[in-house]
């Protein structure tokens, strides 16, 4: 059954003449787009900024580039109204993901085509471990590598990979040290702070990944990676000041550490991240605040379910993995939401 439906995958991506490719904004969206672009070598790529899922606003892509096919990479939620367009425009959907299957997908079976490990009862993994399974090309490897290791996952290709590339990735099992002590695991740092910017720039640097064809021309400054780069340096100097900030936090923290900050620029992903690599044994919270909404990135054992609950009383709405999860909520209520967590961690 799994083989079967990634080999329907794979038999689309060769018949398809202008595939158009809604991928998360993350580096196991990226990645995930990166692999299946270059395996059929055509289409165009958009990253989904909106949060959970694709929402309506994204049908003016289907008319600006009337795509024969239309994927959806790495994201929970398709917007009823982007599925029902994009029905009556007569172009069928491929819709890979790994977080909850949606009650309502067996409502499209005619317009959508859904691939899920969750569905058939395979362990979950992240989407460009699935894309790199439906395409197969060796040469590629890195790029899904890149994505796993990005959503916290080792593949069963990485230690075959260590001993090509040991200089980029000397193998571990655990990925936290995998993004954070190699190399390979600087390069989703990298193109994780270069997602962050404006569209215009994310599709010149959408256009230079696929030119390259190994992870040495992304780690090197040359004409392709200059801009991505340049990007990162500027994020990062920001990243690094709001980091040490949550540091000072974490220290005096109990279970739970709960970061709270604002501005232009959202690293509550990375910092979760980071943070949780360094306290694997507490509860991360990370929460963004603009204006009157807040996106919380939680990360520890079990977080979901604490997440789930700490809303339970709270207009909100949360999701993703098990030990990785965030949370959208009203600024009016994260106070609440923060004492929530407190009383279900003690």
């Amino acid at each position: 059954m799994i083989l079967k439906n990634l080999e329907r995958i794979r038999e689309v991506l060769e018949k398809v003449q202008n595939p158009l490719f809604f991928f998360d904004n993350d580096v196991d969206g990226l990645a995930s787009f990166l692999l299946l672009r270059k395996f059929c070598q055509k289409g165009k790529g958009v990253a989904i900024k909106s949060y959970p899922g694709l929402n309506v606003s994204y049908v003016r892509k289907l008319y600006e580039l009337n795509p024969d096919y239309i994927f959806v990479l790495d994201k929970p939620i398709i917007e009823k109204g982007f599925i029902e367009k994009a029905k009556e425009l007569v172009m069928p959907i491929v819709w890979i993901d790994h977080h909850g299957i949606p009650k309502e997908i067996n409502n499209y079976e005619d317009s959508i085509f859904y691939f899920n490990p969750k569905a058939i009862g395979m362990k979950e993994t992240p989407v460009s471990f699935i894309c790199y399974q439906i395409t197969r090309q060796k040469e590629n490897e890195w790029i899904a590598l890149l994505g796993c290791l990005a959503d916290w996952y080792v593949p069963d290709f990485a230690k075959e990979f260590s001993k090509a590339f040991p200089d980029l990735f000397p193998f571990t099992p655990d990925p936290a040290k995998a993004l954070y002590e190699t190399e390979i695991g600087k390069l989703v740092k990298v193109l994780s702070f270069a997602l962050m910017d404006r569209t215009t720039k994310v599709v010149k640097m959408l256009k230079n990944l696929l030119l390259i064809k190994n992870p040495y021309e992304l780690l090197e400054e040359n004409k392709l990676t200059v801009s991505i780069h340049k990007r990162f340096k500027q994020i990062n100097r920001k990243y690094e000041k709001m980091l040490k900030k949550a540091k000072k936090i974490a220290e005096k923290s109990g279970k739970l550490i709960f970061f709270k900050y604002g501005g232009e620029t959202s690293f509550s992903a990375q910092i979760a991240n980071e943070l949780f690599y360094l306290y694997p044994n507490k509860i991360i919270a990370v929460a963004c605040v603009r204006g009157n909404k807040v996106n919380v990135s939680l990360r520890g054992k079990n977080v979901l379910k604490i997440t789930l609950e700490a809303l339970s009383n709270i207009e909100g709405k949360g999701g993703g993995h098990e030990d990785a999860c965030g949370a959208a909520l009203k600024t009016s209520d994260l106070q609440k939401f923060h004492e929530n967590l407190l009383m279900l961690i003690k």
